[in-house]
């Protein structure tokens, strides 16, 4: 029986522990999601990596659920994410 980290599209376990919080926050590729979980089902090292940061976010959605973001906390957050930044470098790369 071959090891996930020895099967072909598989995923290893730096690769796993890299994106469990993607995984956790249900914001991976369907195609990296399985390949996770199928590492996930072998490994009970990163199997425990991944309980514990289950752990830790269930922690912080109990703890800060009281506790809303300030109105100019969030207005930033939302900002940002909406800006796009465009850096223009002289001298670059010719595109005509």
């Amino acid at each position: 029986m071959n090891r996930p980290t020895e099967q072909a599209g598989a995923a290893d376990c730096a690769d796993v522990i890299l994106r469990l919080f993607e995984y956790v926050d249900n914001e991976s590729a369907p195609v990296d999601r399985e390949r996770i979980h199928a590492h996930l089902e072998e490994c009970g090292r990163c199997l425990a990596e991944y309980e514990r940061d289950l752990l830790i976010k269930a922690l912080v959605r109990r703890a800060c659920a009281c506790q809303p973001a300030p109105e100019t906390l969030r207005a930033q957050i939302l900002t940002r994410i909406v800006t796009t930044r465009v850096t223009v470098v002289e001298g670059g790369p010719d595109r005509s």
